[in-house]
């Protein structure tokens, strides 16, 4: 939900960070590693029930997966080899915060309470699938009342306000499963009316990888000086 209607106004906002992180010498790939590596530190925090500190760590590891699409951009680095990467990291990010709270649970409360972040990461990860399959065929898949931004922004309450840890990851499951079926829904419908077929397929991702080609040539042009006659 907010990835649909913040994503422009939020690229725009990074955007100058993302050429000021060119000069650093840092690349995406840095980044994305620096974010994984803050995530698990926020999990073992959140295991040690160290809440607060996991906290600031959950927010920190968010940063550089906000701002590496940004620097691939200033620095023409985006490629599909980088979106995967970074696709993967963010997935195990996800399940190493809530298998870090489901360590927290496991040690303050009853084991059975472990079962409640474990379904939230399950109906999470399907709700990737869902994504990356559909695009896969061609289709759309995005959007849902719970998708990725949501469910950091809903564990960071979580740990802000231990007493509402509990209820939050409840209605993290449920509007989980909802964009779930929102999601499913949305693609059957698609596939009803435009039957996917190997060809239909092909089509559409030569048509993603000519404007992906396009996008980076005119980073890349944007960042060649002229040369003056």
């Amino acid at each position: 939900m907010f990835d649909g209607k913040f994503r422009g106004p939020v690229d725009r906002l990074i955007k100058p960070i993302g050429h000021g992180l060119r000069t650093t010498g840092l690349t995406p790939d840095h980044l994305t590693v620096i974010g994984l590596m803050v995530g698990v530190g926020a999990a073992v925090a959140i295991g040690a029930g160290q809440l607060r500190l996991g906290l600031v760590l959950v927010i920190l590891a968010a940063l550089p997966d906000l701002l590496d699409g940004a620097l691939a951009k200033a620095s023409g680095a985006a490629s599909e080899r980088g979106a995967f990467f970074d696709s993967t990291v963010d997935r195990i990010t996800d399940a190493v915060l809530l298998g870090g709270i489901m360590w927290y649970f496991a040690s303050t409360h009853s084991p059975h309470l472990v079962l409640l972040p474990f379904a939230v990461s399950s109906v999470a990860q399907v709700i990737s699938y869902q994504r990356a399959k559909a695009e896969s065929l061609g289709l759309d898949a995005k959007g849902g009342l719970m998708e990725r931004a949501e469910r950091i922004i809903a564990i960071c309450l979580g740990l802000l306000f231990e007493p509402l840890l509990i209820p939050i990851l409840w209605i993290m499951l449920v509007l989980s499963s909802i964009t779930a079926v929102q999601r499913f829904v949305k693609v059957w419908r698609q596939a009803e009316v435009a039957p996917v077929t190997q060809e239909r397929i092909d089509l559409r991702r030569n048509r993603r990888n000519r404007r992906r080609v396009a996008r980076s040539e005119r980073r890349r042009r944007t960042l060649v000086p002229r040369r003056r006659p």
